[in-house]
């Protein structure tokens, strides 16, 4: 399985604003963007993320990004088999 990281933490730090500098500019609750900023949040509404591009000026690809996963798991009768990749 892939993962999908949130680099919000990231932005905010090579902009030097806080999670409250961006809940103001964007209007999303403090504790939403506290989940994003740890990596927490599980979903994210697209309106969000654009509200978030829009106020730190950049595109969604500097923001959330796929790490392609280094494990392949496989399903069989006997369970879940997971192995590395080559």
């Amino acid at each position: 399985m892939a993962m999908i990281r949130i680099l919000i933490s990231t932005k905010l730090g090579e902009l030097r604003w806080t999670q409250a500098d961006l809940a103001r500019a964007t209007g999303i609750r403090p504790s939403t963007i506290n989940e994003l900023y740890h990596e927490f949040a599980t979903r994210i509404s697209l309106e969000h993320l654009d509200l978030i591009c829009e106020a730190l000026n950049c595109e969604l690809s500097e923001i959330v990004i796929r790490v392609p996963n280094t494990y392949r798991e496989t399903k069989s009768r006997t369970g879940v088999e997971i192995k590395k990749q080559d």
